[in-house]
């Protein structure tokens, strides 16, 4: 029996979808997706939704197709523990020792100015190479590996 490869959307619940949507752009040099057709632009097809829909999603996407989607979408409760399912930003891949730790730590220099949080350093232990522990705009968790 064959699988057939899927394409994977990965979805964020948060309280300002195009604010979040925006962070991750920024960090993964994902883009907006042009707007739908018929609308010159996102806030021109936002306006055009009821109300209560209004500023509801927003969605990014890798320029190169080969990432997959990042869709967010507004939810009414605030986040309150630890994620489940998380995000590893690969900056330090083949990289060992002080070499791993320095780009682990430029990254997270490059994503404070954007909002992110230093979490903690988790150093290589033997097992696993060192990680660097974050949170985005709204407090989810993300490694930088």
């Amino acid at each position: 029996m064959t699988t057939t490869i899927k394409q994977l959307q990965i979805t964020f619940d948060c309280a300002e979808p195009e604010r979040v949507a925006r962070f991750w752009c920024e960090v993964l040099g994902y883009v907006v997706p042009p707007p739908p057709a018929g609308f010159a632009t996102w806030d021109a097809f936002d306006r055009s939704l009821p109300p209560e829909s209004q500023g509801s999603a927003f969605a990014c996407i890798d320029p190169s197709g080969v990432g997959p989607r990042l869709f967010f979408q507004r939810v009414p409760e605030g986040k309150v523990v630890k994620n489940r399912l998380h995000l590893d930003v690969r900056v330090g891949t083949g990289l060992v020792g002080e070499e791993r730790l320095a780009a682990l730590e430029a990254e997270c220099a490059r994503l404070i100015p954007l909002g992110a949080v230093r979490v903690q350093l988790l150093r290589a232990d033997g097992v696993n190479e060192s990680c660097l522990v974050m949170q985005d705009i709204e407090g989810n968790e993300f490694c930088l590996d």
